[in-house]
């Protein structure tokens, strides 16, 4: 189970004593989570979702908590911190920032269809479309300084196909930061995994997990969508699925020249920064108990796919 830092029913009590939620029920540990500790809680008036923030900034908290309120004001089925008897929405518990939120309906999908992939396209494109002209801004703490910086500590490492691919992404890294590719940008999600996503048969009922949104290339978000939600069982590119994302998206919010010219190489590098999470949390957590250790020759694989990409993005004529 990937509860970072156990609670005691006494020290949730406490924290649930403060909001108008009735007393608490029960509440268990959320397997699968990688970077916080997740609980489920039930309390009288209803059922949420209690995260303590294991990695990151504390300071950036504010912004998660604006962030979800404009996206709830938008209409998108987000969760959003839960305020107490005295409106705040953020607390600390075993030394954590905590914060609760409510249980939103629905469940994971494992295995998507081109319709899931389709809505999931266009919640994306709500969520760019909604942030990209506010003054929400967030640094990426694993943007592409990060990449780089922690590629370069892996190619020594690394040897055949997979060096030559780090190198031929970090030349291309270099490239742009020396040369702006002039890609749209707004708040990402940037984890927009199978499990950051609830389902109500082929409706979209709600994205969960919001601690990585940070500011970027909105093309970056849609790869790193399409490099989880469109693979086939085999972990290769699923063509109809990549499709099907990719148009739900080009529906709400039409793709440029420019992110056509980049869209392999983003591909890359989306499968570069998770190859590296996994790569770092593998060397940090090796032989701990109760930590999910998520397999990162998985991202390495597909970012040698991603050498020829054979799916497009969709421009309109």
């Amino acid at each position: 189970m990937s509860v970072f830092t156990p609670l005691a029913r006494a020290e949730l009590e406490a924290l649930v004593d403060g909001f108008d939620l009735g007393r608490l029920i029960d509440f268990q540990g959320i397997e699968g989570g990688s970077e916080n500790s997740n609980f489920y809680v039930s309390c009288e008036q209803g059922d949420f979702v209690l995260t303590l923030v294991e990695r990151g900034d504390p300071a950036a908290l504010p912004f998660l908590v604006e962030l979800l309120a404009c996206l709830r004001g938008a209409g998108l089925a987000v969760p959003y911190a839960v305020a107490d008897r005295h409106g705040q929405c953020l607390h600390q518990l075993k030394g954590r920032p905590a914060l609760l939120q409510p249980r939103l309906a629905g469940r994971h999908v494992e295995l998507p269809d081109a319709s899931h992939c389709e809505a999931v396209g266009g919640w994306l494109a709500q969520l760019h479309l909604a942030t990209r002209d506010t003054a929400l801004a967030r640094p990426d703490e694993r943007g592409v300084d990060w990449m780089q910086d922690q590629a370069r500590r892996q190619l020594p490492q690394q040897s055949g196909p997979l060096a030559e691919a780090l190198e031929a992404l970090l030349a291309q890294l270099v490239h742009w930061r020396r040369q702006d590719p002039g890609l749209p940008r707004a708040v990402l999600h940037a984890d927009l995994f199978r499990d950051n996503v609830l389902f109500d048969g082929h409706h979209l009922s709600g994205v969960i997990d919001f601690y990585n949104a940070a500011s970027g290339w909105m093309l970056y978000d849609v790869a790193i969508a399409v490099n989880d939600w469109c693979l086939d069982c085999d972990g290769a590119l699923e063509p109809r699925h990549a499709r099907a994302l990719l148009a739900g998206y080009a529906a709400r919010r039409a793709f440029t020249a420019a992110e056509a010219q980049c869209w392999p190489a983003m591909l890359r590098l989306a499968a570069l920064r998770f190859w590296l999470s996994r790569q770092i949390a593998a060397e940090e957590f090796a032989g701990q108990d109760g930590v999910l250790v998520k397999d990162p020759q998985h991202f390495a694989r597909l970012l040698l796919q991603h050498r020829a990409v054979a799916v497009g993005l969709p421009l309109a004529l």
